[in-house]
């Protein structure tokens, strides 16, 4: 068992350094596309460099950004997983190795004062939510990394319900106009509508996970994520805030029912590197890297 447990911590430590060092297929193939249409000189050459950073990233096998963030975890757990109550400790560990082995940046500070706890362990640090899957003996793991500048136009309120989609499209225009350019863009955006400030917040960042150019299964929603892309790219502050054609990588929006006397809404962007993953672990611990595949390596 011991072994084993340590196979497992082995496998999400080198999760974690995959997605700090290469970017998810999705997401790399949306940055490729807006290189290869853009026409504005200065936008070319700061789409040369990130494509740069990328190469040099792979041949070094070092993090694309010095500022790996901080970890989250949203875990799909199956009832039958056979190492489910071990899962924090487990992924705990795998932290610390990576932090170590990639490297990844020693992020974590104390919540009110500024010690560096040197680990990327700390209070609730990694963040992990567990959702359970009855019947099932695997393990899905998604991961992002929730990097200072992506994170700053983070925003969750709750509207009166009689502004409407039209309060809902105000507040997000206006959030990332005012600071999306701190985020590093073209910007990838997720977007969650509920009933209060901390549920919109964690659908958008579940919303945030999703891959670039799947649409909500909700056709009326999957016309809004259409409708937010393209007056989002119609601000022009891409590539990093140089001008450009486009400003968003993609939006995707993930709401759940909410209370007739509100309308909660959430807002969270990831940058030009959005840097998340996901993959799957079988109850022999066999695993399968379902958002690098192009990569073409085993965890």
């Amino acid at each position: 068992m011991i072994n084993e447990k340590q196979k497992l911590i082995d496998i999400i430590a080198d999760f974690a350094e995959t997605v700090a060092i290469y970017l998810s297929d999705d997401v790399y193939k949306k940055l490729n596309e807006l290189a290869d249409g853009e026409k504005q000189e200065n936008a070319k050459t700061m789409y040369e460099c990130m494509l740069k950073d990328l190469k040099l990233a792979d041949e070094l096998h070092r993090p694309i950004c010095q500022d790996t963030g901080v970890l989250q975890f949203f875990l799909d757990v199956g009832t039958k997983f056979p190492y489910i109550n071990d899962l924090k400790d487990i992924i705990e560990k795998a932290i610390v190795k990576a932090t170590e082995k990639t490297p990844l940046r020693p992020n974590i500070v104390d919540p009110i004062g500024e010690h560096n706890t040197g680990n990327n362990i700390g209070c609730n640090t990694p963040y992990i939510e567990y959702n359970l899957v009855p019947d099932s003996s695997d393990l899905t793991v998604k991961l992002y990394m929730a990097g200072g500048g992506c994170s700053l136009p983070g925003r969750s309120k709750v509207l009166m319900p009689l502004e409407g989609i039209e309060g809902v499209k105000k507040f997000v225009y206006e959030t990332i106009t005012e600071w999306g350019v701190n985020a590093c863009p073209p910007l990838t955006v997720g977007i969650g509508l509920g009933t209060c400030a901390a549920t919109s917040a964690v659908l958008s960042k579940k919303a945030l996970l999703r891959p670039i150019g799947i649409r909500n299964e909700n056709e009326d929603i999957a016309k809004l994520e259409e409708e937010f892309e393209n007056e989002l790219n119609s601000i022009g502050i891409a590539p990093l805030g140089f001008g450009g054609t486009n400003s968003v990588l993609g939006v995707n929006i993930e709401c759940a029912g909410r209370h007739p006397a509100t309308r909660g809404v959430g807002l969270t962007t990831g940058c030009w590197a959005t840097r998340k993953g996901e993959m799957v672990i079988h109850s022999d611990l066999n695993a399968e890297l379902l958002s690098h595949k192009r990569l073409k390596r085993k965890i």
